[in-house]
């Protein structure tokens, strides 16, 4: 299968790499120059747990390089989305479908708004990856996708189980549900308990658990976000504030991707994640105030970046 990768940070890079491994004809599309040419002349570096190997793989800076593809998966930050979807479009033409495996919420709707949602694959991983320099990722860790199609018809549920199959055929593990929605609000929810704590106070994921003022802020910001997802009808898990405090400690020596935003002054993908919260908080005319603050502190670190 021809697959088209927009956006090559450390996810996308994963599974381009993944992907090719498994025999496909791969893609990465980046504007990052220095990290193309370094994959182009070296290939892709990929350490896992202590061992590095080199993927040969294609990357571009250039989209007219890559042509019709089967599959594009969208990697961007949430707030890049809409321009990885005008891309997006010139490469599946009228028939590939666009895959997105994002953070936070929204990201599928502005891809809706150039592809039809039939053809829109979301979901999300529990695959972990670190950036480590130009042509080179860290295989962070290692987990479960599920996906989903973003429009609930007959032929969207059959495709979104041909990708399933696609996917673990590669050595992806990955699971189609009839209910994506619901599986990318959970995973919103663990976002919501790690991210913005720890892009502020420069810790690990683990670390949120060693004081209980800190599990309490994590706690009371998840539960914030349960009740406007009930608000809306949408059934997350029941224990999602202890789903959060296991993700932590799970990942314990891992910096969240928020917090590698906060660590290279990169802009941050708080808008699509506590911002979100705060946005359906005020249209459902409820409140949101431990989000609220997270936000705004957030917003206003990047803000003022050196």
């Amino acid at each position: 299968m021809k697959i088209a990768v927009v956006g090559a940070g450390a996810m996308g890079s994963l599974f381009g790499a993944l992907l090719a491994e498994a025999g496909n004809e791969v893609w990465l599309y980046d504007v990052w120059l220095e990290h193309v040419q370094s994959i182009n002349q070296a290939g892709l570096r990929l350490e896992w747990e202590g061992n590095t190997r080199t993927v040969d793989i294609r990357a571009t800076a250039d989209p007219q390089q890559i042509g019709r593809s089967e599959l594009v998966i969208i990697f961007v930050k949430s707030s890049c989305t809409n321009l990885a979807a005008e891309t997006a479009l010139n490469f599946v033409g009228c028939d590939g479908c666009v895959m997105t495996l994002q953070n936070g919420m929204g990201n599928a709707d502005v891809i809706a708004e150039f592809i039809e949602p039939e053809r829109i694959l979301a979901g999300t991983t529990s695959h972990g990856a670190t950036l480590l320099g130009p042509g080179s990722i860290r295989h962070a860790g290692c987990g479960p996708t599920t996906i989903g199609t973003w429009s609930q018809t007959e032929d969207g549920l059959l495709r979104a189980g041909q990708f399933a199959e696609f996917f673990n055929r590669a050595g992806i593990k990955t699971e189609s549900v009839a209910d994506v929605r619901r599986v990318v609000w959970n995973k919103l929810l663990i976002n919501i308990g790690i991210n913005a704590i720890t892009a502020l106070t420069n810790i690990k994921n683990g670390q949120i658990l060693d004081l209980e003022i800190t599990r309490e802020l994590s706690r009371i910001a998840v539960e914030e976000a349960i009740s406007i997802a009930r608000a809306e009808n949408i059934q997350v898990d029941d224990d999602a504030v202890d789903r959060v405090f296991k993700v932590a400690e799970a990942t314990a020596i891992n910096r969240s991707s928020m917090g590698q935003d906060v660590d290279h002054r990169r802009r941050t993908e708080i808008a699509a994640i506590n911002g979100f919260i705060v946005r359906e908080a005020k249209r459902l005319g409820l409140q949101a105030p431990v989000n609220f603050a997270l936000t705004a502190l957030v917003e206003t670190l990047q803000f003022h970046y050196r």
